[in-house]
């Protein structure tokens, strides 16, 4: 694990979207997961005008959903998929092919989840795992106490992650569940980016990063991997200065 910390969120969403093009260009056909929320929204802008000014081509990568609220649609405003359509499938006019999301309102979720499992496992694990890191420690929406030996699975929200995720939509919205990949999947990912972002997660990502590495802090199993890096701004690594 290295850590990286960027004077602003603007250069750290520019460099991400740097990495993820040299990425493209060792390896044109990458399987890329990607997450939602607030933190990686710059990074995908930025990544959209380097592919649209010719510096790499994604028509022969795919691209993951992280995870998503149990429940809801891709054109839900609020979902998970929603923004990540909006702000990177969408632009990048990616063929239905190309992307794989879970179904979130499927009658048999645990199918969803073995589907996504084998696509992963049939590739022999994701290139490139692009995560952020919830105010609890979560990973996706792998809670606190969530084993790091899990595949996808429908994970129990914490009252947290569910305050937290009513700024996605336009009104208070009940959220109970998420359907989300497993830890193992950033385990076996070729490279991880944690990108974190922000003050008020400084006190957590401290904790991540020197503590133990424990179930009950999901964010602490990247201190495990050899090839993760946690890119942050400023703000977010104020407490890890010199780690």
């Amino acid at each position: 694990m290295t850590l990286q910390t960027f004077p602003t969120h603007d250069l750290l969403s520019q460099h991400t979207a740097e990495h993820m093009v040299a990425l493209i260009n060792q390896k044109p056909d990458a399987l890329i997961c990607v997450a939602s929320g607030d933190t990686p929204i710059e990074t995908y802008h930025r990544f959209v005008e380097l592919v649209r000014a010719g510096k790499t081509d994604v028509s022969r990568c795919m691209f993951i959903g992280l995870d998503e609220w149990v429940g809801f649609a891709p054109d839900d405003v609020g979902s998970c998929s929603y923004y990540i359509f909006r702000d990177l499938f969408e632009p990048l006019a990616l063929r239905p092919d190309q992307i794989r999301v879970f179904d979130a309102q499927s009658d048999d979720l645990a199918a969803e989840c073995r589907l996504t499992d084998e696509l992963i496992d049939r590739r022999g694990g994701l290139d490139l795992l692009l995560v952020g890191m919830g105010m609890n420690g979560h990973i996706a929406l792998n809670e606190p106490g969530t084993p790091f030996t899990n595949g996808c699975h429908v994970s129990q929200l914490a009252e947290s992650t569910i305050t937290v995720g009513q700024k996605y939509f336009e009104k208070e919205t009940v959220l109970t569940q998420g359907i989300t990949l497993g830890l193992r999947h950033l385990t076996g990912a070729q490279e991880v980016i944690l990108l974190v972002s922000g003050e008020k997660k400084a006190p957590v990502l401290r904790d991540a990063l020197t503590g133990p590495v424990t179930e009950q802090l999901p964010a602490s199993l990247i201190q495990t991997h050899a090839n993760a890096h946690v890119w942050v701004d400023e703000a977010a690594g104020q407490l890890v200065q010199g780690l």
